[in-house]
């Protein structure tokens, strides 16, 4: 299966596709250097694939290469923020 990762600016959110169905999303909202992380869905079809833990790696990785921080109001974002030290950085 192939995976994509886009940033759907237009709806507030970071889309996961795989083999171009939507698998799950990140909604967001843009706040002054910020991105603030709100809610993350997963289509139960997908879950336990790790097509979750590929969303989040993936929208923060883009976050950071804009050189915003996050705010993870998200329950799944946070904690993933919290398993992976490495991206710790983020946090506002």
């Amino acid at each position: 299966m192939s995976q994509q990762i886009t940033d759907n600016a237009g709806q507030g959110r970071y889309e996961i596709r795989e083999d171009g169905a939507l698998a799950g999303f990140a909604e967001y909202r843009l706040d002054a250097g910020s991105i603030v992380f709100t809610h993350t869905e997963v289509d139960p079809a997908f879950e336990g694939k790790g097509v979750g833990s590929a969303l989040a790696r993936g929208a923060l990785d883009d976050v950071r290469s804009r050189d915003l921080s996050v705010v993870p109001q998200c329950p799944f974002i946070k904690a993933w923020i919290d398993r992976h030290p490495d991206y710790q950085d983020l946090l506002a």
